[in-house]
């Protein structure tokens, strides 16, 4: 995991924001008597009290680039089989472009049937996929496989149809016929929440390839 160098920053909003609150609300019990300037100025202090620790809160939430980020090799593309139903182009279309935009995938694959549906994203020069122990392993149980850091992996060498320099991937099982591959650029980089999205697109697939096929 990689350090923050900025999380002290990120931090002091809040720390200052409920400094102030404190202060304030000391202020108010020591005071014998109240006057109407104080009050408008106490109700000043707590909204700036209150958006000190709201931006500290949205700072918490912004995640520093990781310098194990890298530039996939390979050529940017969009391949998709050519005799498949309009419908399932469009499906995959439409899937494909919601991974790589909201997600840290930079590649990624749809095999299905023993076949390679599409590819897009960045191409590794090899166009085939074979089916190693890892996809086989999704295959027979179902389960999606998440490789955090694919280089640790003695198995790497069975994604060699993947940009060479892929950090972590993701083979997510479609139906009990197809996978989905995804290569990111960093790794450890997806959330759980990626996943259970990833999941979720994988399934939608899954009904419209397999009735359309």
């Amino acid at each position: 995991m990689t350090t923050d160098p900025n999380r002290v920053l990120r931090r002091l909003p809040i720390v200052v924001g409920g400094l102030g609150a404190v202060l304030l609300l000391i202020n108010r019990l020591l005071t014998p008597e109240l006057t109407q300037s104080q009050s408008r100025g106490d109700v000043l202090g707590v909204i700036l009290s209150a958006v000190l620790i709201l931006t500290g809160l949205i700072w918490q939430q912004v995640q520093p680039r990781s310098p194990d980020t890298v530039e996939l090799i390979g050529e940017s593309g969009f391949i998709l089989a050519p005799d498949l139903p309009e419908a399932v182009k469009t499906e995959l279309a439409w899937a494909s472009h919601l991974l790589l935009t909201n997600t840290v995938t930079r590649s990624l694959i749809v095999f299905y049937q023993g076949k390679v549906l599409l590819r897009r994203g960045i191409l590794a020069t090899k166009s085939s996929v074979t089916l190693g122990p890892i996809l086989k392993r999704v295959l027979e149980t179902q389960k999606a496989i998440y490789l955090v850091a694919l280089k640790v992996y003695p198995g790497k060498i069975e994604f060699d149809y993947l940009p060479e320099n892929t950090q972590g991937v993701i083979c997510q099982p479609i139906g009990n016929q197809g996978v989905l591959i995804l290569a990111a650029n960093a790794p450890r980089s997806y959330t759980k929440q990626d996943e259970k999205w990833i999941a979720g697109i994988a399934d939608k697939l899954a009904v419209t390839i397999s009735s359309n096929l």
